[in-house]
């Protein structure tokens, strides 16, 4: 199973992708569960070491605003619905940064190096050819969406556990 570093949004940004996915479930799409939260995967590995949650922690970091832009479709055989962000120098900073940190780590994947690296929030998954055209209309817009991040958290996926990196939280043994 996979661990993660993600950028986590602000209560107001996270209502309106919430919004966004509730949208999409109505269509019968398959969105995130209410166990999951609105992000932006800064680095994947199978496994991030514990003790570099410290060095996580010592990397300066305060909220900052991005936009969320248009639509994306990720992969062909099990399409992802997903709302690109903007690239700014501030978030690729911070991706170089937190990525530097874990990039000795094992098992983690080319798309998520600096250097191909594709900024998103996933609004669906696993979308067949026949539900584009809803999907789209359901949270198409012609204007961008400014949202705050508010927090690095990591993720560890196997134990369904988060906790704040910035903030000094620590996973439960």
């Amino acid at each position: 199973m996979v661990q993660s570093v993600e950028l986590v949004l602000d209560a107001t940004s996270e209502a309106e992708v919430r919004r966004q996915w509730a949208a999409l479930s109505e269509l019968g799409l398959h969105t995130p569960g209410p166990g999951y939260r609105p992000h932006i995967t800064m680095a994947v590995a199978e496994e991030i070491w514990p003790r570099l949650d410290k060095a996580l922690a010592q990397q300066d970091f305060r909220p900052f605003q991005v936009r969320l832009g248009g639509l994306l479709v990720f992969g062909t055989h099990a399409p992802v619905l997903v709302r690109a962000v903007v690239p700014s120098a501030p978030l690729i900073s911070l991706q170089h940064r937190l990525f530097r940190v874990v990039s000795e780590c094992p098992g983690i994947p080319g798309n998520v190096r600096p250097d191909s690296w594709t900024p998103h929030v996933t609004l669906a998954r696993r979308l067949r050819p026949g539900q584009f055209d809803a999907a789209l209309g359901a949270v198409a817009t012609d204007k961008d969406l400014r949202v705050t991040v508010e927090d690095i958290r990591r993720w560890d996926g196997a134990r369904r556990v988060e906790w704040s990196v910035t903030a000094g939280h620590r996973p439960a043994p």
